[in-house]
């Protein structure tokens, strides 16, 4: 089979590696057949994981293989798998988790203490899992780590249910139930921050503010019934009860901070491979929450794809191109929004 493999800034290619086979019982082998790219595979592909710094543990130096959110075909399982069956669509979580573990029944799925910590498809961490942009991928622990795709959910506008989709209901949605008719602020560059948009204003945030330097992305934010504006300076003084920052820049993260009512919350969804400083003495006196985490996808997958089942939130607008799989290694370092590459049967319409 072949792995999309990240073999240096801005250039992936086909690699040739065995096909995947079944080591227990448990496990299941699926083929991708939508997929897309992540917010952070965009940083890695600009080459800025690879920069060694001293506050970063580790450094993503190729190659390996690429590629964590999509939508599969189960091609095969173990004896000992119950969930899916061959033949069956389904979401494949970013990371390794087993299900059992103390922290997997918590719903700490991406803290799995059967596996290495931070295993992950996608990226050489917590050991060499393979990537979501390859021909055959083998899931350790099938019936707690795969998802069905709802029937009439298009794969395509699913793709990103692995980790993007269901990270931006898991920023938002959770606080607006706490907080009915919120105000909310999304400082993005890119899908994350487009999706946190739609989601916030179909579960009644009261007020959106998207805040993104692209005219494009502003564009489609206002059509998800938000505000815009390019930038964020200076801050909104006790301006919103919730912030999402997904830019990956602490300075936009410190504007955000510095806009948040007291109280407010503030849900950093950032790839921060730079150092920087933040607010402190404006959030102690503004009393705020700030979570920066690597988020447990699998816990909140079903709640993120019912929510898209339900109608009220449009994922797939913010889909920028549908390309076929053999255009990954040319398309996928170009700049596009959410690029979703499809197989064959795995285009629009299924499900």
């Amino acid at each position: 089979m072949r792995e999309l493999t990240y073999v240096a800034r801005d250039t992936v290619e086909w690699r040739e590696a065995p096909d995947p086979k079944l080591r227990g019982d448990g496990e299941a082998i699926v083929t991708p057949v939508a997929a897309t790219s992540c917010d952070v595979d965009t940083a890695i592909l600009a080459g800025h994981a690879t920069r060694r710094q001293p506050h970063i543990r580790f450094s993503l130096d190729p190659p390996f293989a690429l590629g964590h959110e999509c939508v599969a075909r189960v091609v095969e399982t173990g004896d000992g798998v119950t969930s899916v069956a061959p033949g069956d669509l389904v979401v494949v979580p970013w990371s390794i988790n087993c299900g059992a573990c103390d922290h997997c029944r918590s719903g700490l799925t991406a803290h799995c203490t059967a596996v290495p910590h931070m295993a992950m498809y996608g990226a050489p961490i917590g050991g060499t899992w393979g990537g979501l942009f390859s021909d055959l991928v083998r899931v350790p622990y099938a019936d707690a780590m795969l998802v069905p795709l709802p029937a009439g959910l298009d794969p395509v506008a699913m793709a990103s249910a692995s980790d993007n989709w269901s990270l931006a209901w898991r920023l938002v949605a959770p606080h607006l139930r706490n907080r009915p008719g919120a105000r909310v602020l999304v400082v993005a560059r890119g899908s994350i921050g487009l999706y946190v948009a739609d989601i916030a204003r179909a579960l009644g945030a009261s007020t959106v503010l998207h805040v993104d330097p692209d005219p494009g992305h502003r564009e489609l934010a206002r059509e998800f019934g938000a505000a815009t504006a390019e930038t964020l300076d200076p801050p909104v003084h006790h301006g919103f009860d919730i912030a999402v920052e997904a830019t990956g820049r602490v300075d936009q993260l410190a504007l955000a901070l510095r806009s948040l009512a007291p109280e407010g919350v503030c849900e950093s969804a950032g790839n921060h491979f730079r150092p920087g400083e933040l607010p402190l003495l404006d959030m102690y006196l503004t009393g705020v929450t700030l979570r920066i985490a690597r988020d447990n996808v699998r816990a909140h997958i079903p709640d993120a794809l019912a929510l898209a089942r339900s109608g009220k939130v449009d994922p797939a607008r913010v889909v920028s191109h549908v390309l076929d799989w053999e255009q990954l290694p040319e398309a996928l370092p170009e700049k596009h929004l959410k690029p979703v590459f499809v197989r064959g049967e795995g285009g629009a319409g299924e499900g």
